[in-house]
């Protein structure tokens, strides 16, 4: 069994409007593991310039606790992109989050521009056209990039297809890109739910994508955020449950076992590998809750 690397929970990533200093300053007590302050698809090309400003005097408050810190900029190849960019290359975020990529030279010319600010962000991604779930494993696999987020609303547009409560029609898609994450080794986040006043589509939604192996869901509204975390998160019992695995399993390597048993069930180094995955997550956020 391989020692677990650090573990960022990030159950809950919530999409913040710029141009909505009330709703930036209401998610400084929300529960949601990240907040993405956006500036692309939910600013108004009026309110572009005023909403960079509001974002970076909220950042500079430093009011947001534990809560992971992330920035959607606007694509290099609109006009705000690049001020963007120079805006909050050096802020106190834990990554910069690019619409629409689909390629290794966007990757580059992001990195490019960075670097001429002195920074080194992480960088996530939005993959939202056929071409990008196409090429994914052509460009992703750069190790700025930490995070990987599906932008299904565009994609379902790009589709020419439509939106369904299962989204069978994206399977393939979804699929591939969390295939691609996962040999890659980086984080990957499901595209948010429209309906977002039903909880019990959300709630159906989180469950397809934890099982098809997303690490957390975007959302827009701030009542989204408690099914999230549940569904993305584990409960005591999970918890309980993945201490005693790691219990046999520890007990049966030093019987010079390579297999244990628990109620039954066979447990291989397969199983204390998720276990303790589990339980490091879980302690993840204790620690956090902590701080």
């Amino acid at each position: 069994m391989t020692a677990q690397a650090s573990i960022v929970p990030r159950r809950s990533l919530l999409y913040m409007p710029g141009a909505n200093p009330r709703a930036m300053k209401k998610a400084q007590s929300l529960d949601c593991d990240t907040i993405i302050f956006d500036l692309e698809d939910a600013v108004a090309a009026s309110a572009k310039t005023l909403a960079r400003s509001q974002v970076l005097a909220a950042l500079e408050q430093n009011a947001y606790g534990h809560r992971e810190l992330v920035v959607r900029c606007n694509g290099l190849d609109t006009p705000w992109g690049m001020d963007d960019l120079r805006c909050f290359a050096n802020a106190p975020i834990g990554a910069l989050l690019f619409p629409k990529i689909e390629s290794a030279e966007q990757i580059t010319e992001i990195k490019d521009a960075l670097a001429s600010h002195g920074s080194a962000l992480p960088l996530w991604i939005m993959i939202e056209t056929p071409t990008a779930v196409m090429d994914l494993p052509r460009f992703a696999g750069d190790p700025q990039i930490t995070g990987i987020v599906m932008g299904t609303s565009d994609l379902v547009k790009e589709l020419r297809a439509q939106h369904t409560p299962s989204r069978d029609n994206l399977a393939y898609a979804l699929q591939r890109c969390v295939l691609v994450a996962r040999h890659l080794r980086k984080d990957i986040f499901d595209g948010v739910h429209l309906d977002f006043r039903n909880l019990d589509s959300l709630r159906e939604a989180c469950e397809a994508g934890r099982t098809i192996g997303f690490d957390g869901k975007t959302l827009i509204h701030p009542g989204q955020v408690q099914v999230a975390n549940e569904v993305f998160g584990y409960s005591a019992a999970d918890v309980a449950k993945a201490k005693a695995i790691l219990s046999a399993w520890q007990e049966a390597l030093l019987q010079g076992q390579g297999v244990a048993e628990l109620d039954g069930q066979l447990i291989e180094n397969l199983h204390a590998e998720e276990a303790e995955r589990v339980v490091t997550f879980a302690q993840a956020l204790a620690q956090r809750q902590k701080a």
